[in-house]
């Protein structure tokens, strides 16, 4: 295992979850945007009911956030927007390592043998995998969905950050997966999906990704076991 590497990989996310938080909380909007927000911040301060298929999660964790205010039912918004702004910074952290996880799994000579923790880098090819990582990262936390997303209160934000959470959860799966207790990923991953279920649905988007991972892992790539 190459610690230096692994170190610099663990400070650089979360020096870009830390970018990422500072970015989201100095633009973040401090009452509510005209649409739906006001409907979630209020549903979530007050545990009420949301327009269908709802957002069960969201508000309870919302409900949990707002008790910070006190009573003071003013800064519900700003806290239930904070929350948003919180889950895109933990979305660019997940982000950031599963790129950098890829790009080291790119290098690997025997990919489904091989863990990417083993894998022995040369000095450029660690500049290009911390590269790829930031760059990646960077550019999506600038994109102005993103960011727009990141910064009031709404679900979006949430459920990006239940989508990079099982995209990086299948790289952890992926590097113990012929350990006897190597499933224990695929079980969390099973539970981060259910609860994803109550924020949003487009965090089931990250499903076929994750299958294609197992996939890839267990079988190796063909034709015709891909076509199966």
């Amino acid at each position: 295992m190459d610690v230096n590497f692994i170190k610099w990989n663990n400070i650089l996310g979360i020096a870009m979850f830390l970018i990422a938080t500072i970015l989201y909380f100095a633009s973040m909007e401090r009452y509510l945007s005209f649409w739906d927000c006001g409907e979630y911040i209020v549903s979530s301060a007050k545990l009420g009911i949301t327009h269908a298929p709802g957002a069960a999660f969201f508000q309870i964790v919302g409900a949990v956030w707002s008790g910070l205010a006190f009573g003071d039912s003013s800064k519900y918004a700003i806290l239930i927007n904070s929350t948003s702004a919180l889950y895109s910074a933990g979305t660019i952290m997940f982000l950031f390592w599963t790129i950098t996880y890829f790009v080291r799994k790119m290098f690997a000579k025997n990919q489904l043998s091989t863990s990417v923790d083993n894998i022995k880098l040369n000095a450029s090819q660690k500049i290009i995998t911390l590269g790829s990582g930031l760059i990646g990262a960077a550019a999506f936390m600038f994109s102005d969905t993103f960011w727009f997303s990141a910064v009031e209160g709404e679900v979006y934000a949430m459920a990006s950050f239940f989508t990079a959470l099982l995209l990086w959860l299948i790289t952890k799966w992926d590097q113990v997966a012929d350990e006897p207790r190597g499933n224990k990923w695929l079980v969390i991953i099973s539970l981060v999906i259910g609860l994803s279920v109550g924020v949003h649905l487009m965090a089931m988007l990250a499903i076929p990704a994750v299958c294609f991972v197992y996939y890839e892992r267990k079988y190796g790539f063909t034709v015709k076991s891909f076509l199966i």
